[in-house]
């Protein structure tokens, strides 16, 4: 191929599949219909909220990530110590530290543990484990075909399964009808943002386009500006898709809101939505869906971790990463998971807000010139109070400080660091280039 050619339309329809694949795991399943089903007669404001933190910062995060040259080479724009260890952080904490053992016990939960019961448990999720991480690893093996496997095989696979999950909810002929519950009371439309902003998918954006950028080079592109161009593409394609099926999930929600308003979340509705339309065939299609979309991202998320790794110690080899993180993720999926999410949803806690000033810093700035100090500024003020804030999560409050933090507008709803980050850009504007 010519360095100056372009990807088919197709080829690009392919790659965009791939990277909404990788960002489509469970979670983003079940926030659409409990949304629904909390929220009620204020869907529409939301669902807004939700579309703007679950679908826009991801793709704006991957925007961010191709038009930078990657994770680190933005967070260097802070300083190169920073950029190592919080692109150290964002792969542990998403992938084999949280994110990847998660894919296993959540896919378990919704497809074996109801033949085994609690009785067959461990053993049953056990054996589960390591044959759910075995095919992920082999699949995993060769992050460059992650296009043929995932984009043209898995991808299509899942939607259309989704799209049988809908169907049925429109031949239910419900409607919604009940009242707000909770916050949607108050404010629909922020709630459903917060809803989205805890799906942490802005984070894997981060993470997704080192493998997404070497797949678009395996399919013959080789000019920077045209990967960027693609990899930009790619991430619009993707959101499109999580928009779509992020609405035809809250669809089906809404249509058994009247009867699933105790069911206290989205797996449970789900469940309860697909026996409802299906009868005892929907529990085996909405396993089918589980698996393929944790089995789906687990792939993606091995593949980034690996080979980031891979490049950071050279030593150790892409597949011996790939070997290593299943291996580990076995383990912490029937061993010690509560345990590490102690440790890593904090951390993710902390680093989230980062993630999304850092995004943000990329459009305003690119990280030259004057003004660049912001950078380290907005940094600085942001990180300072979302550790605060994530270390009251866990129980431990710095005397005075954790109380004067605590004053900030938003910080009981996680989003205390805005103020500081916007002043953050401000005197980061404002100071001078020093000199030598």
């Amino acid at each position: 191929m010519d360095r100056s050619e372009r990807l088919s339309g197709k080829k690009v329809l392919i790659v965009g599949l791939t990277l909404f694949s990788m960002f489509f795991g469970a979670g983003n399943l079940i926030f659409p219909p409990f949304l629904a089903v909390q929220a009620g007669t204020s869907i529409i404001p939301a669902a807004a909220g939700f579309l703007i933190s679950a679908v826009g910062l991801p793709v704006l995060g991957v925007i961010a990530v191709a038009r930078s040259g990657g994770l680190e080479k933005l967070a260097g724009r802070v300083h190169p110590a920073f950029a190592q260890l919080f692109t150290i952080l964002i792969y542990l904490s998403i992938g084999p530290f949280l994110a990847i053992p998660r894919t296993a016990g959540t896919s378990f939960e919704m497809t074996l543990l109801p033949l085994v019961g609690e009785g067959g448990k461990a053993a049953g999720q056990l054996l589960y484990s390591i044959v759910f991480f075995t095919i992920a690893m082999v699949m995993a093996f060769n992050p460059d075909k992650l296009t043929e496997r995932l984009g043209k095989i898995l991808c299509p696979a899942l939607l259309i399964l989704i799209f049988v999950m809908f169907a049925g909810s429109v031949f239910y002929h419900q409607t919604i009808s009940g009242e707000p519950a909770g916050a949607y009371q108050r404010a629909a439309a922020v709630t459903g943002f917060l809803e989205g902003y805890q799906t942490m998918d802005t984070i894997a954006a981060l993470n997704f386009g080192i493998v997404i950028a070497l797949n678009i080079r395996a399919m013959g592109v080789r000019e920077d500006s045209q990967v960027v161009r693609t990899t930009i593409h790619s991430g619009m394609i993707a959101g499109l898709l999580l928009a779509l099926i992020y609405m035809a999930l809250a669809y089906v929600g809404g249509q058994v809101q009247a009867e699933a308003a105790s069911l206290d979340n989205g797996a449970r509705i789900l469940t309860f939505a697909a026996g409802r339309f299906y009868g005892n065939a929907g529990a085996l299609l909405l396993g089918v869906i589980f698996f393929i979309a944790c089995l789906n991202t687990c792939i993606g998320l091995l593949s980034c971790c690996s080979k980031y790794f891979s490049t950071l110690v050279p030593g150790i080899g892409y597949r011996a990463w790939v070997v290593l993180f299943a291996v580990t993720s076995v383990v912490i999926a029937n061993a010690g998971l509560s345990r590490i999410l102690a440790f890593s949803v904090p951390v993710l806690n902390a680093i989230y807000p980062v993630a999304i000033v850092l995004i943000a810093l990329s459009f305003i700035h690119r990280g030259e010139g004057a003004g660049r100090k912001m950078y380290p500024a907005a940094i600085l003020l942001t990180g300072i109070v979302s550790v605060i804030y994530s270390l009251e999560q866990t129980r431990i409050v710095i005397p005075v400080i954790t109380g004067a933090v605590s004053l900030l507008p938003g910080y009981g709803l996680g989003l205390g660091w805005l103020i500081p980050a916007a002043i953050g850009i401000g005197i980061g504007r404002m100071l001078p280039e020093h000199s030598r």
